[in-house]
């Protein structure tokens, strides 16, 4: 029985509750006891499988539902770091053979031990393994992450376009972010309600502590203010127990409070006992009859994040409070001068259409270049020309038309079709560059040019290609080019 799936069918709200697989019998006896009991206030209940949360030696998440003692209906993750294209349709197709049929598609945090400039990792990134997985499965119930807790423009309009992206390539429904800022779960449901055909969104919610809050320092893309910490820590000096307490009421209120916004579920983390279910439980109860609207609500909230002596919360970072429709960044003249000139040595050499253009793609097709020689010769040349340009790493197929003459390559990630979601205020998740996300938007802003951030589907980059000259390929082969978001999009709970 396909839980979620017949939920969002049916428009029931329903409890996803998050399990990271480690090899602990009494981990999984604990969920089990969970699953068993069916449901959370007479909502629906389910289960999501993280995959490579910690490492790529952790328990797969189908190696995990096989740990269950009795079948379980379970959402299976796909994390995209350290994964080429092969890694997704082997997953794809152990699914389908145990009869798993939906899927929630993730780039992945940073996986622990990559650095920059040490030993590249491949992301396999979300837009183009939804659209792998779409084209292989159509009728399957495929997700996709959206982090709208970002506080700066570039970082939170780079956000909406790449899940715009991820709607074309086939997202049958979103799971944010964690986050505790209700202004943004608003403002995503605002946003996907626009959409020409909306989609059903999971808000991802955990009780906090001071001691989680701390454990969040090092989950990129989670926001938690000093403002948030002070609370945390005041309660935390009253007793454990307090704090304990208050934490598990502010997570009920979070919970009706989405699903008074029209959340279609929540995504519940951090809930390993029975117990906390049973605790969580009674505060929903205690609220639902107490709350019926959002006007309501939202007073209750507030009071959840107030104690005496202590200033008004506030869920955005001191130094920035973006809220999407608010417009003030563009780039500098050097940036544009940049993309300016980026453009008219592309139309020039790489048109297809001009004298010059032809005449360089005649020469870059000759047979000489197909030799082993010939085309160790051409890849050095591209490689001398374009890396300190671009910082080109001569993946075999350029992309730089579709983004902005911004190579992908430059992101530690390697992402072409937008952010992740582990920046903070528009600095990468590495910590040592801004996004080059952020860049690309800003430039984009200034040259008329946003479609593009949400038009272009990006394939990924295949394992043969890499490390070669992509002139020839440019030349010979313009269908492999990204595709437009144009493409069918499957109905929701397809």
């Amino acid at each position: 029985m396909n839980v979620l799936k017949t939920a969002l069918r049916e428009q029931r709200f329903v409890c996803v509750m998050e399990f990271v697989p480690k090899p602990s019998a009494e981990r999984f006896a604990a969920m089990d006891a969970i699953l068993a009991r069916g449901h959370l206030c007479g909502w629906p209940m389910t289960v999501a499988i993280g995959d490579r949360v910690g490492s790529p030696l952790d328990m797969s998440p189908l190696d995990a539902l096989a740990s269950f003692s009795n079948p379980v209906p379970a959402l299976p993750h796909f994390s995209g770091k350290d994964r080429e294209r092969h890694h997704l349709l082997a997953q794809l197709q152990r699914m389908d053979a145990a009869g798993l049929h939906q899927l929630l598609v993730l780039t992945g945090d940073r996986l622990p031990g990559h650095q920059p400039g040490e030993r590249p990792v491949r992301y396999l990134e979300s837009v183009a393994a939804l659209q792998m997985a779409r084209q292989a499965y159509p009728h399957w119930l495929l997700g996709a992450a959206l982090n709208p807790f970002k506080y700066c423009e570039e970082e939170g309009a780079a956000q909406y376009f790449k899940a715009e992206k991820k709607l074309a390539a086939g997202a049958d429904f979103f799971t944010l972010q964690l986050g505790f800022d209700a202004a943004k779960h608003q403002e995503a449901m605002h946003w996907v309600r626009r959409q020409p055909a909306p989609k059903p969104i999971l808000a991802c919610l955990m009780s906090l502590t001071q001691g989680r809050a701390n454990m969040l320092d090092h989950v990129a893309g989670v926001t938690v203010t000093p403002s948030m910490r002070h609370m945390l820590e005041a309660e935390a000096a009253q007793s454990k127990a307090f704090a304990q307490a208050r934490s598990v009421d502010r997570l009920a209120l979070q919970v009706i409070g989405v699903k008074l916004m029209g959340y279609a579920g929540v995504h519940l983390s951090g809930i390993h006992e029975i117990s906390q279910l049973l605790a969580l439980e009674a505060r929903l109860e205690h609220w639902q009859a107490q709350i019926t609207d959002m006007a309501q609500w939202a007073p209750a909230w507030q009071a959840s994040w107030q104690m005496p002596g202590l200033p008004a919360v506030t869920f955005h970072p001191p130094q920035a409070a973006w809220r999407q429709g608010e417009s003030r960044v563009t780039a500098t003249l050097t940036q544009q001068a940049r993309y300016h000139l980026m453009h008219g040595m592309h139309s020039l050499l790489f048109s297809r259409r001009n004298g010059l253009s032809q005449a360089f793609g005649w020469a870059v097709r000759q047979p000489v270049w197909s030799t082993r020689l010939g085309a160790q010769v051409l890849h050095t040349a591209e490689r001398a020309v374009k890396r300190p340009l671009l910082g080109c790493d001569t993946c075999g197929r350029c992309r730089l038309e579709d983004t902005l003459y911004i190579c992908p390559e430059t992101c530690p990630k390697g992402l072409a079709n937008g952010p992740c979601g582990g920046t903070a205020l528009n600095r990468c998740e590495f910590g040592d560059r801004e996004c080059i996300h952020s860049v690309k938007y800003r430039t984009a802003k200034a040259v008329q040019q946003t479609a593009v951030l949400a038009e272009r589907l990006i394939p990924c980059i295949e394992e043969h290609t890499r490390h070669r000259s992509s002139w020839p390929q440019w030349f010979g082969a313009p269908a492999t080019r990204a595709t437009p978001q144009s493409a069918p999009r499957s109905q929701p709970g397809s």
